[in-house]
């Protein structure tokens, strides 16, 4: 009985092993039909023109950073489609603050452009999907003058005030971003989209006050680096 069972296990285990073979692809299946893929692909993007189109898009994060704080930012961009997978990008953008720290009695004011340049990569196998993901990077500068009130400051070894306050006063940043996003197609021309984004300083001037508290189009001084994006695009 014990010798039937497990004769009855062997052969119920080839027949589904043999099964399977039937239903499951080959290596060789599979290799084929990954070989045609990549052919039809190819034969596509040689196919496809240079130029394809551009896009306009506008962000909405900082919309809503705008509303439920008292900095942010208004954004839109321009970026060009090149074979589905090289789009050129250009953004710009207008930083505004209004800032009251009931704490130090400080307030600091700004209200100034700025403006980005770079591109994106499509790194999806397949670049003509109504799906794009990519990975890219910004150039970015801007030059603003800010306001900033503060009670006077003792001076602790002559006695008396010094006016700690400032009108108009210049300043300038520069820094770059790392991109990673994606976008699809929701129906026609309109797509949405979202990216995250890492900042990295390259080269400032804070003015004759100290470190501003916000710079237009980068953020909060001292804050993160990390940002993100999301976008409402029209394909045109």
């Amino acid at each position: 009985m014990h010798f039937q069972r497990i004769s009855m296990f062997i052969l119920r285990s080839i027949a589904i092993s043999l099964m399977l073979l039937t239903i499951l692809p080959s290596p060789a299946q599979t290799s084929k039909k990954e070989a045609a893929e990549k052919l039809r692909l190819k034969q596509l993007d040689d196919s496809i023109p240079l130029f394809r189109g551009f896009s306009v898009k506008a962000d909405v994060v900082g919309l809503i950073q705008k509303a439920v704080s008292d900095y942010g930012q208004y954004e839109a961009g321009l970026k060009l489609n090149l074979k589905d997978k090289y789009f050129p990008v250009i953004e710009l953008g207008l930083g505004q603050t209004n800032h009251q720290d009931i704490t130090t009695n400080t307030s600091y004011k700004t209200s100034a452009p700025y403006g980005k340049i770079g591109v994106d990569f499509n790194i999806l196998k397949n670049k003509h999907d109504i799906y794009r993901f990519y990975v890219g990077f910004r150039y970015a500068f801007t030059s603003f003058k800010f306001d900033l009130d503060h009670p006077d400051v003792k001076d602790p070894v002559w006695g008396g005030t010094i006016p700690f306050s400032g009108q108009n006063i210049s300043a300038n940043y520069h820094w770059g971003e790392l991109v990673a996003g994606i976008d699809a197609k929701i129906v026609g021309p309109l797509h949405l989209g979202w990216s995250a984004r890492y900042k990295r300083r390259i080269a400032h001037n804070d003015g004759t006050m100290g470190n501003v508290w916000y710079v237009p189009g980068f953020g909060k001084q001292g804050g993160t680096r990390l940002g993100g994006t999301f976008d409402v695009i029209i394909d045109i």
